[in-house]
């Protein structure tokens, strides 16, 4: 069980060189079956690598000696889409069996979200190994709600030495996608605990939300998170300029002055967008925990209880 060595780039061009075609072909499929899907797959990176870094730790189902972090609070009833996931691993597996590891598979995912979404393409780097276990506590303690603000993100980003710009460009990966009236719920009827709605909201778009989640709301139902959610672009930022971010945690982005400066260059920019993304997920991509880890065969279960099942 070695932990993982350096990453690269062509890292299985020796021992599966068609990894990343039969990624990038299940990853069109999904889109073809369900748009929304791509922009979920894409998460999983944030929200795996973040927690003992990118190890492919979130996507392990519970055990009964050990709690996954699918069911943790940032996760539960939010990520979806696991089993398009496991249908790359299963073409992965078909064609070189034992080689590319789940860890891998999000990193390469999630760039095919956006470029098959319209955004930028990028030369991902590999190598990664997928942890023999997972913590639903430091899920739940480390990733940030979307009651979040500003400062408390650039906290937590300085933590893995990500910066204010890495933070508001990938932030940016709200420009796809969709998120639950649960999530905004405290924005549109009792922001800061007083019964009223977040200033910050544009008056034409809180009637709009208004109407998408009344009070009664099944609050699983969802909203798009910018007005193109199914084009990677920098629409995002010019939503947020217009009071018209819909989760809290984004909006606040252009409320708290540090982070300002960045949404406003981007809402005007795409290309500078673009390029500051890529560079966000290619250093979000190099966090690990130097823990051991192996190739698993499903990328639910590590592969001593893959053998048992």
């Amino acid at each position: 069980m070695a932990a993982a060595g350096p990453l690269c780039p062509g890292f299985y061009s020796q021992t599966c060189p068609q990894a990343e075609a039969i990624v990038r072909d299940v990853m069109r499929k999904a889109m073809a079956t369900e748009p929304r899907s791509v922009a979920s797959v894409m998460r999983f990176q944030f929200h795996d690598c973040f927690v003992n870094g990118c190890d492919a730790s979130l996507l392990l189902d519970d055990t009964p000696s050990m709690l996954g972090e699918k069911l943790a609070l940032s996760n539960i009833n939010s990520l979806r889409s696991f089993e398009v996931v496991d249908e790359i691993k299963e073409a992965l597996e078909k064609a070189c069996p034992g080689v590319v590891s789940c860890a891998d598979i999000i990193i390469m995912a999630a760039r095919d979200a956006v470029a098959l979404t319209g955004g930028p393409d990028w030369e991902v780097r590999l190598g990664r190994r997928d942890s023999l276990t997972a913590s639903q506590e430091q899920s739940s303690n480390i990733m940030p709600s979307p009651r979040t603000n500003a400062s408390s993100l650039i906290d937590l980003f300085s933590k893995y030495n990500l910066s204010v710009q890495d933070l508001v460009a990938l932030s940016g990966s709200h420009s796809i996608g969709e998120a639950r009236c649960f999530s905004i719920m405290f924005r549109l009827y009792n922001q800061s605990g007083l019964g009223k709605p977040d200033p910050a909201i544009d008056p034409g778009f809180r009637a709009t939300l208004d109407k998408l989640c009344p009070l009664d709301v099944d609050q699983n139902v969802t909203g798009a998170l910018d007005a193109t959610s199914r084009l990677f672009d920098n629409q995002y930022f010019k939503d947020l300029v217009a009071g018209r971010g819909f989760l809290n945690s984004d909006q606040t982005l252009f409320t708290f002055p540090q982070t300002r400066e960045y949404v406003t260059l981007f809402s005007n920019d795409e290309n500078e967008f673009f390029k500051a993304f890529v560079e966000g997920m290619l250093k979000l991509g190099e966090l690990q925990s130097g823990q051991p880890g192996e190739i698993r065969t499903n990328c639910r279960k590590v592969n001593s209880q893959a053998v048992d099942v």
